[in-house]
């Protein structure tokens, strides 16, 4: 199933119905005066969180959403209905904006929040609201006002209480179905994530936390470079990153490749570079002894600096109780805040 976080997509909320204009007529009640009724009000349009959903794929196959009408008013002062209000159901975490200006409308987070995206119409009055002691017979009433429409643009934002982030094939997705449920597409050759992934980590000790996999980060990302400055938005919401770092690489790469990573997100969020995290060394199954302790030195200053092997499953264990620690607030701050 395709991942979607972006949609635009047009409301019209409903018209409100018209007032009647009506006489009573019944047998021995002469002249019986007005008695038209009022219009119903057009129904509402809102959007509305559901933690039901994940991605915004709906809006791919619809892009206009209509609210009822409201019935028009009848003789015997019979009221209109009030049109059926429409709920636009949007994954939690989603900022809904106005199309034209780019304003930021409303921020959606927990289940159950609603935006009131169009009002309905007003219903017309009927002729019983018109009579006067001098206009006894008043052949006048309102039509219903017409409702509101507009054009938005959604954005989602995972909400997630970890965001893994690495450089192109650092590892992420086999870490990811190491520690998760999580199923995303790995295999024995280099290629690179090209959506969004979360996963559920479950430890015997804590409770469940999220975590998101977004597609590996590049040097110039921040400025559109390659795929992941498209999703970084979705870690914005993490309270902790893990920076995946690939320990096989030749040199002193594993340093420059963190160094890229926090660079990247310091000019894309400064606020998002200052967050908790930590350092993950992946890959060290490829790794003779005697290098892994050259990589290790090259994080010497580094508080918080865990080595596992997401192939092999060595270190994700203590990993998993690392995440969820801090996640459930019993474990350390880590360094670099």
């Amino acid at each position: 199933m395709a991942f979607v976080d972006e949609a635009r997509f047009y409301v019209k909320a409903g018209d409100g119905g018209n007032g009647c204009v009506s006489f009573r007529r019944e047998k021995y009640v002469p002249k019986g005066g007005p008695d038209g009724g009022d219009g119903g009000d057009g129904g509402s349009v809102y959007i509305v969180a559901s933690s039901r959903l994940t991605s915004l794929l709906d809006f791919r196959y619809r892009s206009h959403f209509k609210a009822e009408n409201g019935g028009h008013g009848q003789g015997k002062r019979k009221h209109g209905r009030k049109g059926r209000d429409r709920e636009i159901m949007v994954p939690c975490g989603t900022l809904v904006r106005d199309d034209e200006s780019g304003e930021l409308l409303a921020d959606l987070v927990n289940d159950g929040d609603r935006f009131l995206a169009a009002r309905g119409g007003r219903g017309g009055r009927g002729n019983v609201h018109f009579a006067s002691a001098s206009n006894r017979t008043p052949r006048r009433a309102t039509k219903g006002s017409a409702g509101e429409e507009a054009w938005f643009r959604i954005e989602l934002k995972i909400l997630a209480d970890v965001g893994l982030v690495g450089m192109p094939n650092a590892g992420k997705s086999t870490l990811l179905s190491r520690v998760s449920a999580a199923r995303p597409r790995v295999a024995p050759y280099p290629f690179t994530t090209l959506e969004p992934k979360l996963g559920v980590i479950m430890s015997d000790f804590h409770e469940p936390c999220l975590i998101a996999d977004i597609p590996g980060l590049i040097e110039g990302a921040h400025q559109g470079t390659g795929l992941g400055h498209k999703f970084l938005r979705h870690v914005e919401r993490s309270r902790i990153l893990l920076y995946l770092v690939d320990a096989s690489g030749g040199g002193d790469q594993p340093r420059r490749d963190y160094e890229t990573l926090r660079n990247e997100l310091e000019k894309y969020s400064p606020e998002l570079a200052r967050r908790r995290f930590f350092v993950v060394l992946n890959k060290t199954d490829l790794v003779p002894p005697e290098r892994m302790e050259e990589v290790r030195a090259m994080f010497s200053g580094q508080e918080d600096v865990l080595v596992i092997s997401a192939l092999d499953g060595t270190g994700t264990s203590e990993l998993v109780d690392k995440i969820c620690s801090l996640v459930h607030g019993d474990g350390e701050r880590s360094s670099g805040d």
